[in-house]
């Protein structure tokens, strides 16, 4: 009977068996092989493929980045998971920010890498990183109006560091006049006029700083205001002696300025700031950066995950050993920091391997959010193992990183099962 009833299980169980041989086993076992073998597919090459590991610098760069998405992708996710789930215990509507947080579980790898590629274009009015990240910047520092603009022909004014000077020195009571060109018309400043030649005052250096282009070929006249050209309203002129700032003016509408007596025989100063560049965000998916842009992406899909296991863990937490911490003095950081957690202990564990295991397999992210400009600086295992199999003709490499692969997951995996096992014993 007892003979019977281990054939019975055994059938039941080939199918599955099959099943885990063909999927699971024969495949590491022939990634194992392969390793060893060159990249034509033939011949023992021992450990030849396990040397470039280590002296490839794209599976170097791949390793390191790998390190730094294991130590920061599943604290950062299981941190914010933590706090979600803790705080919205106390809202009541809890559950639709749960709802909120958690949804983004519902959107593949590859439709978060083209959201998260247009949230970081560079590009402010396309990218929503850099829209917010500009809107704050120019909240505090304004981008200049003139950022194009320089003297035109037979102008008055040379370059000085970043901005321009008179050649000669000026006098109170003659008008001085800046041409300049360059400013595109629909970058004009709010508040600009029809440019008028500045009158002299006595004891006075009066001017105008204004567009000197008229459109149309032998139109206008060069070095004076004419009916369709606009004055420079906001432009900043210093009169500058002995390289000191001895007198400034703002220009208005039309583009006249006025400055004191003070600025007779000084050379006037049209300062870098005027022609500063406009502010156009970080360059989230440079090389320096790109790394952490995409550990944000992943962190936005899997904080829900994190949130609901330990929201899930937080509802058995005995509310008794809460309520006697608060009525022994604890305050609410201690009860947090003393009680919930060390109770959540086990549930947090589950979050952290579990996501440790999916960050050394991530490809997807990295693969669509990095532009080809810098995916070798945003390279993982996973996309390198791709890389050399499938674009660069080396898979006995491709194996090799296969299975450093494999071996990273074991050692998580054992931590998780004998995690389990004491749990059980419990």
């Amino acid at each position: 009977m007892t003979g019977t009833r281990k054939t019975v299980a055994a059938l039941f169980l080939l199918p599955a068996l099959v099943l885990l041989g063909a999927l699971v086993v024969y495949p590491i076992g022939y990634s194992v092989v392969r390793s060893f073998a060159g990249n034509s597919g033939g011949g023992f090459v021992g450990f030849d493929n396990y040397e470039t590991l280590f002296t490839d610098d794209g599976i170097r760069t791949a390793l390191k980045n790998n390190v730094l998405w294991v130590v920061f992708a599943p604290t950062v996710a299981t941190a914010l998971g933590l706090v979600f789930a803790v705080l919205t215990e106390r809202v009541r509507w809890g559950t639709a920010f749960k709802l909120v947080v958690f949804m983004p579980m519902a959107i593949s790898m590859l439709a978060a890498g083209i959201i998260f590629r247009l949230v970081y274009d560079q590009d402010p009015d396309k990218g929503v990183a850099n829209a917010v990240w500009v809107g704050v910047h120019d909240t505090f520092a304004q981008s200049s109006a003139f950022p194009k603009a320089h003297p035109g022909r037979k102008s008055p004014l040379v370059a000085d560091g970043g901005g321009f000077v008179t050649r000669d020195t000026v006098r109170a009571g003659q008008p001085v006049a800046l041409p300049l060109v360059g400013v595109a018309p629909d970058r004009l400043p709010d508040g600009v006029r029809k440019a008028v030649a500045a009158k002299p005052e006595p004891g006075k250096v009066t001017g105008t700083t204004w567009q000197d282009f008229t459109r149309g070929k032998g139109v206008g006249r060069l070095g004076a205001p004419d009916p369709s050209e606009v004055g420079y309203a906001g432009m900043r002129i210093e009169a500058v002696k002995d390289g000191e700032v001895v007198a400034s003016a703002t220009a208005s509408g039309d583009g006249t300025f006025t400055l004191p007596a003070a600025a007779d025989g000084a050379r006037l100063r049209l300062p870098a700031d005027n022609f500063r560049e406009p502010y156009n965000g970080v360059s989230w998916l440079g090389p320096a950066l790109v790394t952490p842009a995409i550990i944000g992406a992943y962190v936005w899909m899997w904080a829900g995950f994190a949130m609901v296991l330990i929201a899930a863990g937080l509802a058995g937490v005995p509310r008794e050993l809460l309520e006697a911490a608060r009525v022994d003095g604890a305050s609410e950081w201690q009860v947090f920091r003393k009680v919930t957690v060390p109770l959540l202990a086990p549930v947090l564990a589950v979050v952290v391997v579990t996501l440790m295991i999916n960050v050394l397999k991530v490809f997807d992210l990295v693969f669509i959010i990095a532009p080809g400009s810098s995916q070798d600086d945003a390279n993982v295992l996973a996309l390198e193992l791709y890389r050399k199999g499938f674009s660069e003709g080396q898979p006995g490499v491709a194996s090799a990183i296969s299975v450093v692969l494999l071996l990273l997951v074991i050692p998580v995996m054992l931590f998780n099962i004998r995690r389990l096992r004491r749990e059980v014993r419990r």
